[in-house]
């Protein structure tokens, strides 16, 4: 049996491993991959924002994506529970540094920070964000799935309360994020099988678009779950696959997010863990080989094969070059290595579970009830 503590820890190594190779070459197309690496399948060192800091970071180095995943974990650590938007708020006031953000977060994470500490509330900060598919909340949120270990549908809820920090409430990429996060929490339940990881993402494509709304009528999220998942079973070679999808998803600017939907990325992350039965290294290797915006689906398909698979299918090599060069990292929000990290989201989830196994003894008593 794979614990529950190394499901915690493959998922978080994962998405760790994954953005950090993956953002060697983000933005690359496939053939300039190709060209330079052969097959990619390594840490390298890389430059982010050249256009800000000639900074090249040391191989295993993560990216903005895992600074945002960072505050998630802080906040649930500290709160040994569920988070709300409020509670993520106040980690971003409290342990962000704008003079480091500068070297490995956007602009947009800085201006949230300045509305957040100017006493906008939490939850309307997503009315101001213009991207609405974009893949940030999917691609940062593993640890909502985590402490909804099991939990699909408090996964699901999770992800809108603390995502409408991103975008909007009526956002398609809230709603991705939310299926991604309820596929995470059903990784995590202790007979979970491929198949039915892959069923709770379907389960979901409708989450929120219930009513006949406008969002619900114009919804593609079912149809692109589905097409990925045809996709998967129609092929046995990740690159093959690589190569089918770039039908569907194409061009776009990449500084404008063009590469970076969540429809794409989450899609896409799907198939992989569908085509690698779920295992972590297999998942990340062939994503930072896909090209387009590979680390953010690096994290994706790794963290959800990491939930699945846990830690010890990935190399304790790439781990440790990881952890190395979180420790060296003067920019990030937070040192602690993926164990800690780890460690720390699961004794959040198994505080919260005795709290609820004592609720649930307190007010179970037959006499009480009648």
């Amino acid at each position: 049996m794979i614990t529950l503590k190394r499901k915690f820890e493959g998922c978080i190594a994962a998405s760790w491993v994954g953005s950090a190779m993956g953002a060697a070459v983000e933005g690359w197309s496939r053939e300039r991959i190709r060209e330079t690496h052969g097959f990619l399948d390594k840490l390298l060192p890389y430059k982010h924002y050249t256009n800000i800091t000639d900074w090249t970071r040391l191989p295993g180095t993560t990216e903005d994506g895992i600074e945002r995943q960072k505050l998630f974990a802080t906040a649930i650590i500290e709160k040994q529970d569920r988070i709300l938007a409020q509670d993520l708020a106040a980690v971003w006031a409290r342990d962000l540094d704008q003079s480091k953000m500068i070297y490995k977060q956007e602009g947009f994470d800085r201006s949230l920070q300045d509305l957040v500490k100017a006493g906008v509330p939490p939850s309307e900060l997503g009315q101001l964000w213009p991207f609405p598919v974009v893949v940030s909340m999917a691609r940062a949120s593993h640890p909502i799935g985590l402490i909804n270990a099991g939990d699909p549908q408090g996964a699901a809820d999770d992800t809108f309360e603390v995502g409408r920090m991103y975008m909007r409430e009526v956002a398609f990429g809230l709603r991705w994020a939310a299926l991604y996060n309820a596929a995470i929490a059903e990784a995590c339940n202790p007979n979970a099988t491929v198949e039915s990881v892959l069923d709770v993402a379907r389960r979901f494509v409708h989450y929120r678009a219930e009513g006949g709304s406008l969002y619900a009528r114009y919804d593609t999220i079912e149809r692109e779950v589905d097409r990925a998942l045809e996709l998967a079973a129609k092929h046995t070679d990740a690159m093959a696959m690589r190569d089918e999808f770039y039908q569907f998803y194409y061009g776009g600017d990449y500084f404008n997010y063009g590469s970076a939907q969540a429809n794409e990325i989450v899609s896409k992350g799907l198939a992989l863990f569908a085509l690698t039965r779920g295992n972590p290294k297999e998942a990340i290797l062939a994503a930072v080989n896909f090209g387009r915006d590979t680390d953010c689906l690096a994290a994706v398909a790794g963290g959800l094969s990491g939930a699945f698979s846990g830690s010890d299918a990935l190399p304790a090599e790439w781990i440790e070059q990881v952890n190395e060069a979180t420790r060296q990292d003067p920019y990030t929000n937070s040192h602690r290595t993926i164990q800690e990290t780890a460690d720390g989201l699961f004794a959040a989830f198994v505080a919260r579970q005795k709290r609820l196994a004592e609720y649930t003894q307190r007010m179970s008593d037959p006499a009480y009830l009648q």
